[in-house]
């Protein structure tokens, strides 16, 4: 398939990573927003017993409904792109409205429409919030000229030659950050002569 997107499973496998990921996701948010509202829900003193509870009992279901929703978007997605014969933004916003429409079959043709016309809306929000972001960092890379040799070079031979000995650097004999604490970078001693005692 040309354009395959880098970074992602090929088809097959794709379909049991995303939906591990969505259960994943789903079980994790479910937990959050569980234990808070378990917590809330029970009475002081019990409040840590509460938000556990709700957890095991509620966080599971979620992951479960996120890991449905995930394996139906990607085998759509699977499916349009090999009917399509290649991959763009258009195959998740296809995929998004099939799943929307394929999860609500149950709840009669209103239904139906609204939730494939919602999963199309979301997935184009997504796709295009990801497009806008990679135009973004591609430009952002363009204005960040990469540093030729020539102008490393001129850069640490510095200004034409003055005549003046060269300020010291910050290595170790001639100043920096060594020369505080040991001595070597103090003034005395460079283009001085030295004192007798």
């Amino acid at each position: 398939m040309a354009g395959a997107e880098h970074g992602r499973e090929p088809c097959p496998d794709r379909i049991v990573d995303d939906c591990g990921g969505a259960f994943a996701m789903g079980a994790v948010g479910g937990s959050i927003f569980h234990s808070v509202s378990g917590a809330k829900n029970s009475p002081r003193g019990e409040r840590l017993a509460g938000a556990i509870a709700a957890v095991k009992r509620k966080a599971p279901v979620l992951g479960g409904n996120f890991a449905v929703w995930g394996g139906l978007f990607s085998t759509c997605d699977c499916a349009i792109a090999r009917y399509r014969m290649k991959e763009d933004p258009y195959n998740s916003i296809m995929s998004g409205a099939l799943t929307g429409g394929i999860i609500a079959l149950r709840a009669g043709p209103r239904a139906i429409a609204r939730n494939a016309l919602m999963g199309a809306i979301l997935l184009g929000l997504i796709e295009g919030a990801g497009i806008v972001l990679s135009r973004q960092m591609a430009a952002l890379g363009r204005q960040q000229q990469p540093v030729t040799l020539e102008a490393q070079q001129a850069q640490e031979q510095g200004p034409p030659d003055s005549g003046a000995p060269p300020p010291p650097g910050p290595g170790f004999p001639g100043g920096g950050f060594w020369a505080n604490f040991s001595g070597f970078g103090s003034q005395e001693g460079q283009g001085s002569p030295p004192s007798g005692r």
